[in-house]
């Protein structure tokens, strides 16, 4: 299947794929099968995290799934616990060892930890990074306009994506924005809100039956369209398929404001604020 989906262009020049694929959740001895079913689907853009545990399964598939390494975007995240200049340098050698090759399309802390206050270190190492080559873009992820505000300042350096918890519940309309005066790509991770109730809305049932679609493909649909990369996940292979099948419909203005209607401000993960 060749791929479809938009590309968006970052802030360094780079291009990524608006739809990914994310492994969070996904064990390691399955991520090897999900990816490569992925790739075969038509991902060309794969998201994991060294928390996740799944790095050298997302390799091994990245391998698997017949399509040359320079094809794919992938992202990997520092974990919380490995920030600060040196210890950045070390989990990255350690990550990408685990993923078996020798770079990264996009590297993000995973979360800022302001209490912790190395998040500006941090990202310095990443930098350097960069400057080597082992990295292509470097950005973040569940930081707040504040923390982006002063990383920005201390580093002169502003992050490509800032990846944070945003679904038709929690639509954080004020980080979105600012993300847009500080040409920063918002990326949606839980971009179902994790599934349950919010898949059985009656709005967004109304929707999909309109368009002949699931509330999953309605959901993914409004991300695209409102300008978000989005990364939703699975390891079921007919899911798999359903969620990248998105770019033959499109939302009306209507549909779009309906949702949006939708913002109840309901967070499923942590305060970025306050998790250190």
């Amino acid at each position: 299947m060749t791929t479809r989906q938009p590309l968006l262009t970052l802030n360094d020049g780079h291009t990524a794929p608006q739809l990914g694929f994310g492994v969070w959740q996904i064990d390691d001895s399955v991520a090897t099968e999900s990816v490569a079913k992925a790739i075969q689907t038509g991902y060309r853009s794969v998201d994991t995290a060294a928390i996740y545990g799944n790095e050298k399964g997302t390799g091994e598939g990245l391998r698997r799934g017949g399509v040359p390494r320079e094809e794919i975007f992938l992202t990997t995240k520092l974990w919380n616990a490995d920030q600060g200049f040196d210890n950045t340098l070390r989990a990255f050698d350690k990550s990408l060892k685990l993923l078996g090759t020798d770079y990264v399309d996009m590297y993000l802390i995973h979360w800022p930890m302001p209490a912790k206050g190395t998040y500006v270190d941090t990202f310095k190492a990443m930098i350097r990074l960069r400057e080597e080559g082992r990295i292509r873009s470097v950005g973040v992820s569940n930081f707040n306009p504040a923390h982006l505000d002063h990383l920005i300042a201390e580093t002169g350096v502003t992050p490509v994506v800032n990846q944070i918890e945003l679904h038709p519940d929690f639509q954080q309309d004020n980080v979105v924005k600012h993300h847009r005066e500080k040409n920063i790509v918002t990326e949606a991770w839980s971009p179902l809100g994790q599934g349950g109730d919010l898949l059985k809305h009656p709005v967004l049932v109304e929707i999909s039956k309109a368009h002949g679609k699931s509330v999953a493909q309605v959901i993914l649909r409004w991300h695209l369209q409102t300008g978000h990369m989005v990364i939703p996940k699975s390891q079921t292979p007919a899911r798999i398929e359903e969620n990248f099948d998105v770019f033959d419909f499109l939302l009306s203005t209507a549909d779009l404001g309906k949702i949006a209607a939708l913002d109840a401000g309901h967070r499923i993960g942590p305060n970025p604020d306050t998790l250190n």
